[in-house]
């Protein structure tokens, strides 16, 4: 064969795994997608600043420390230097949480990753406007998907079921149990008005 046909042939091999590298989505992050609705099923944007946090399995020590007439102090460390100065300790076991999002205000929408290998996802929303919080748990599945195998694996999940608590939470459904890359929205929350009207 001449170095041209060998020259074609490499260019069309190229050319093939050009394409077929092309046909990997361009945004893959795997996340669990939530809309916002109030009571009637409109779309909203939450008015309430929230606070989202997932508790993690297991727990954690908490410690805090009071002296008279100072400033209460809450770590989840032990601070030792507070000690030597007199301020007492107490030591409580708390659940392990860590927060995704932070003072968030104006949210329509919520995206969210979910745990690998969990059976149960567990988030809670607190609210700038009630002392109140809620939580939501969801069950799902995980599973390896490859659509190519020059894209990598991504972990998909199937949800299962979802309740919540009903703080400012009127109920919750899932409207796609299919979380995957391609952005559908997975979870509808309807809020029931308490925290969403407050400024």
């Amino acid at each position: 064969m001449n170095k041209g046909g060998l020259f074609i042939i490499y260019i069309t091999l190229f050319l093939l795994m050009a394409c077929s590298a092309a046909n990997c989505p361009m945004e893959s992050t795997v996340t669990c997608n939530y809309g916002f609705y109030d009571e009637q099923g409109t779309a909203i944007a939450n008015n309430d600043t929230l606070t989202i946090s997932t508790l993690l399995p297991g727990s954690k020590q908490h410690y805090t420390y009071r002296l008279m007439g100072q400033r209460t102090v809450e770590s989840d460390t032990r601070i030792d230097s507070l000690l030597e100065k007199g301020y007492t300790e107490t030591i409580t076991t708390v659940r392990r949480d860590t927060i995704i999002g932070n003072q968030l205000s104006g949210l329509a929408t919520m995206k969210l990753p979910m745990s690998y290998y969990h059976e149960y996802d567990t988030i809670v929303i607190r609210y700038a406007s009630i002392s109140n919080r809620d939580t939501l748990y969801i069950r799902h599945i995980g599973y390896s998907n490859v659509d190519l195998p020059e894209c990598g694996t991504h972990r998909f999940h199937t949800l299962l079921g979802i309740r919540s608590t009903e703080s400012g939470i009127d109920h919750v459904e899932i409207v796609n149990p299919e979380v995957d890359y391609r952005g559908s929205e997975n979870i509808r929350i309807y809020f029931n008005g308490i925290a969403e009207d407050e400024e």
